[in-house]
């Protein structure tokens, strides 16, 4: 494999204090639906090897980092459902992300967005690739 892409412009250096890192079996269609969804921003990627997998690939979301990756078995990395994992958006604009996300074909609505008992907006969508993301705000 070859070296790291970074796209210009970006540096592709991890942002926020947590980082997530998904694995999905499709990382190249996970990162276009995200850009769709979330108006993601792919800033690095690892190109893909001869069966189509990326082994690192760098987004950018809701000015946090969000890292992936393909499965791997032979490194000891086989494919595992997503579960127990919510990933939360906490956004200024929740009509805007709510809208967005929830109309991306292939999005599944969990919890419909509503007004919950500590003040805020929260709603959760779970997307094709088993991941649940919750998007909260005022």
């Amino acid at each position: 494999m070859s070296a790291i892409e970074i796209t210009p412009g970006e540096t592709g250096e991890p942002r926020g204090g947590v980082i997530a890192y998904l694995q999905v079996q499709g990382t190249g269609k996970a990162a276009a639906f995200y850009e769709k969804a979330f108006g993601a921003k792919v800033v690095a990627r690892h190109p893909e090897d001869e069966q189509g997998r990326t082994m690192y690939l760098h987004l950018y979301i809701n000015g946090g980092s969000v890292m992936m990756s393909d499965p791997y078995p032979e490194y000891g990395h086989a494919y595992t459902k997503p579960a127990g994992i919510t990933l939360t958006l906490c956004v200024d604009d929740v009509d805007l992300w709510w809208n967005r996300a929830s109309k991306t074909e292939g999005m599944e609505v969990v919890m419909p967005l509503e007004k919950m008992f500590w003040g805020d907006r929260y709603g959760q969508l779970r997307d094709p690739f088993g991941y649940d993301w919750a998007i909260v705000g005022k």
